[in-house]
């Protein structure tokens, strides 16, 4: 761990001369009390509960691993098939191969993004209920996010006037 990170994040020096040690595991215990405040240890455990609340995750995740598993396992078989033919006929092979390890990116890619997605949308859900609380605090009232419009009924025949009523009004102050 550099020691200006562990400075900065007032972390326990870590003397023991352990390089190897690339993740080291940090306890609850190990954060000071007064590093994060109540709300943010509030909205902490507002993610946390709304995380396992999202039905359907676990689903697609379990499909991407396999897609991206069968596209690895091909990967693999065509790299040992292109490495044993002629080499005028292996590029076809290794393309394929390629493409197949391409697929797999792909599946893991998505994966990670659908689960950023969602945390984001929770992280946003939790901002906009924290606004409203705090309004309803104040005693404010919500504020309207959708404008109100104004509407009439017009039969067909009205509204055809109206329209070249406009176009011909249109066309005299040009």
């Amino acid at each position: 761990m550099n020691r200006q990170l562990s400075d900065l994040f007032n972390l326990p020096d870590d003397n023991s001369g352990e390089q190897g040690d690339e993740n080291p595991q940090i306890s609850a215990e190990d954060i000071p009390q007064n590093f994060l405040s109540e709300e943010t240890l509030d909205t902490i455990d507002k993610i946390e509960s709304a995380l396992p609340s999202v039905k359907g995750l676990e689903a697609s995740d379990k499909e991407m691993d396999e897609l991206a598993a069968v596209a690895r396992e091909g990967f693999d078989n065509l790299m040992d098939l292109g490495m044993q033919v002629d080499p005028r006929f292996a590029s076809e092979i290794f393309n394929s191969a390629s493409s197949l390890l391409g697929h797999a990116i792909t599946a893991k890619v998505a994966k990670t993004n659908k689960k950023l997605k969602m945390i984001q949308l929770q992280l946003q859900k939790a901002d906009l209920d924290r606004k409203i609380l705090a309004q309803q605090a104040k005693g404010e009232a919500p504020q309207e996010t959708t404008p109100l419009g104004q509407g009439q009924v017009l039969d067909r025949n009205e509204l055809i006037k109206q329209i070249l009523e406009q176009s011909k009004n249109a066309s005299k102050d040009k």
